[in-house]
């Protein structure tokens, strides 16, 4: 029962995060008006508004306009969940659970933000910050520091690398919601976890772009998001960490 409550309440959490991505760049409420087609304005009915099975039954169109849904939509309402059980299924109902799932809700509409508007807002970096700060705190009192350290080594770490890259290459790598973003989510972790998050982003990226340059859909010059990426390397750590710094330990002592 407790993983059936917990998919639930994921995709309703997953529908509510398709109305913040969709509303939250172009500086409109979260709250109201009511749901709506996008492209028609048409108000969702209670049965047209219900998580992954509303997106099946209109077969990915609205009732009124018939304008095609994005499959976005449908995509949020099921990844969220999924990440949430995954997040259960390493930590059963307890405090890191909690804290790393709110992690995971600020970090899903950061990521598709970013792939749609190249964009990652304060809105969501700041008070996440405040918030995994004050988690952290609650989580572990005698660690206080902790988090403190995570901040600035997740923030530091890309706020270095931006200056870096602005030296070396005459233009921007990194940019300002990148680096607040590595504070937010060092702000739940300890500095030892948000460097080897953000040493993953960069591997992936890395693995990411080399296939892309291989394939001719992107070239040396080419920019993309790297929000994804830091949210990819933040989720493996906070489930895989030990086996990864296990693998990577036994690679450099053979």
């Amino acid at each position: 029962m407790e993983q059936v409550t917990i998919a639930l309440i994921g995709a309703a959490l997953g529908s509510f995060l398709n109305v913040v991505i969709y509303r939250l760049p172009l500086q409109k409420s979260i709250v109201s008006p009511g749901s709506s087609c996008p492209f028609c304005g048409h108000r969702l009915r209670p049965w047209e508004n219900i998580p992954i099975l509303s997106y099946l039954l209109l077969r990915g169109r609205c009732s009124k306009c018939r304008h095609p849904i994005p499959v976005r939509y449908l995509l949020v309402e099921v990844l969220t969940p999924a990440l949430l059980l995954v997040l259960y299924h390493f930590y059963g109902l307890s405090w890191p659970f909690l804290k790393n799932s709110v992690l995971v809700l600020l970090l899903i509409p950061v990521v598709f933000i970013d792939l749609d508007h190249r964009l990652i807002l304060n809105k969501i970096t700041i008070p996440g910050m405040v918030l995994g700060l004050a988690m952290s705190v609650a989580e572990n009192p005698q660690q206080f520091y902790q988090p403190v350290l995570g901040i600035l080594a997740g923030g530091g770490l890309l706020w270095l690398i931006a200056i870096l890259g602005q030296v070396l290459y005459k233009q921007e790598s990194m940019g300002g919601g990148d680096i607040k973003l590595g504070a937010m989510i060092g702000a739940f972790m300890n500095p030892q976890s948000i460097l080897l998050a953000l040493f993953l982003a960069f591997f992936i990226a890395a693995v990411f772009v080399l296939f892309g340059m291989m394939t001719g859909k992107l070239q040396r010059r080419s920019t993309i998001p790297f929000g994804p990426f830091i949210a990819a390397g933040t989720y493996a750590v906070v489930n895989f960490k030990q086996q990864i710094v296990t693998l990577y330990l036994d690679y450099i002592l053979r």
